[in-house]
């Protein structure tokens, strides 16, 4: 049986027992976990950035450029150039000598922060995922879970600027226009909205970049977060709208009701969804919306959407030893189907659940109706 991509597989009730594919499909799969690695140092390093910016260049002025040792910039260069992703202008050339660039088909995905096609992000997101790997082969064992503080600063940060993009610039312009009445409530004066796991609060920005009047409330539970939050919120111009309180969703009180209430790419992570939704539930009240994006996974087992395989992936390593972490916890992971939101949020109080036509990869995106 020929090898497949990631996209192509799907659950196999027959499994191929061609020892050469599987042979090639591991050694493919090392090959790309050295470019994920490469990409986090090329990207934290800045040497992506200061080649976009200045390149072609040698690797004694890319050392001195990014202050890093030559001797390690030229094994990365070297590694970069044989693996396809920079150029060099002669290879005989003495090894200092040799001036390497990124393409310019490549400086988008790797060095634009504002760009829907950048990626460098997903490296750290990578390198997060696996940090705490043996506390993570330790909770298979024990059924524990894996605090989210454990992963580090690269899950925190890579995840914050993977989502910076949508957020910042199809949230507030697209998706949520695409709810005529959502959108016209935000447009009232005095429209108030209430961001559950605000994250690095790229969402509660877009949201009050779009709509000019919003105040937005956001609250996440990680305390790196939340820094990162105020600090982005600070630089956005726009404390004055927006608030972020370290403190776990399922204990807001609903003092006043708001007029949206939100959840994004965050209720599979939580140990107890239906709180965290009864939660959001009181505080729209009886006029607000409540709105859940999570991932776009396939409807069941053996009906896998294209992206199901990575999904599963940041599953095994992240969300699932997250989400087991306080209890009670229903231990949901990645792969949140639509059918398990339904049932989490009738056991919360809604009487219905709507799965909205806002097209995206990667994020499908529920109404949760009183």
């Amino acid at each position: 049986m020929s090898s497949t991509t990631p996209s192509e597989r799907g659950v196999q009730t027959t499994v191929s027992t061609d020892t050469e594919a599987f042979v090639e499909r591991l050694v493919t799969a090392v090959a790309g976990a050295f470019d994920v690695y490469a990409v986090y140092l090329g990207d934290r390093l800045g040497f992506y950035r200061t080649l976009a910016d200045a390149g072609p260049l040698t690797t004694t002025d890319l050392s001195e450029a990014t202050d890093c040792h030559e001797r390690y910039v030229r094994e990365w260069c070297e590694q970069q150039a044989v693996t396809g992703v920079l150029t060099v202008d002669d290879p005989s050339l003495p090894a200092t000598d040799r001036r390497f660039d990124l393409p310019d088909a490549f400086v988008e995905v790797l060095t634009d922060e504002e760009s829907l096609q950048f990626l460098a992000p997903l490296a750290q997101v990578f390198v997060g995922a696996v940090h705490p790997i043996p506390q993570v082969a330790e909770a298979y064992r024990t059924g524990e879970g894996v605090p989210f503080s454990a992963f580090g600063h690269d899950m925190h940060e890579g995840q914050g600027r993977m989502n910076r993009p949508a957020f910042r610039h199809l949230l507030g312009t697209e998706w949520l226009p695409s709810l005529p009445d959502v959108d016209e409530r935000l447009r009232r004066p005095g429209a108030r909205v209430a961001d559950i796991g605000l994250g690095h609060a790229h969402s509660a920005i877009g949201i009050a970049e779009a709509y000019p009047t919003v105040r937005v409330d956001g609250y996440d539970l990680d305390a790196e977060s939340v820094r990162s939050a105020r600090q982005h919120v600070a630089e956005a111009g726009l404390a004055d709208r927006i608030t972020v309180e370290l403190r776990d969703a399922a204990g807001v009180s609903a003092t006043e009701t708001y007029d949206l209430v939100t959840a994004f790419e965050c209720v599979h992570d939580t140990s107890d969804p239906v709180s965290v939704l009864r939660t959001m539930r009181e505080l729209a009240g009886d006029e607000g919306t409540v709105l859940v994006m999570d991932e776009r996974v396939g409807d069941a087992f053996g009906e896998e959407a294209e992206f199901d395989w990575l999904m599963y992936g940041w599953s095994i390593l992240h969300c699932l030893p997250v989400g087991l972490v306080e209890e009670p916890a229903v231990g949901t992971g990645t792969v949140m189907r639509a059918d398990t939101l339904r049932e989490y949020a009738e056991r919360a109080g809604f009487s219905a659940v709507e799965i909205l036509p806002i097209e995206t990869d990667f994020f499908r995106f529920y109404r949760l109706t009183p």
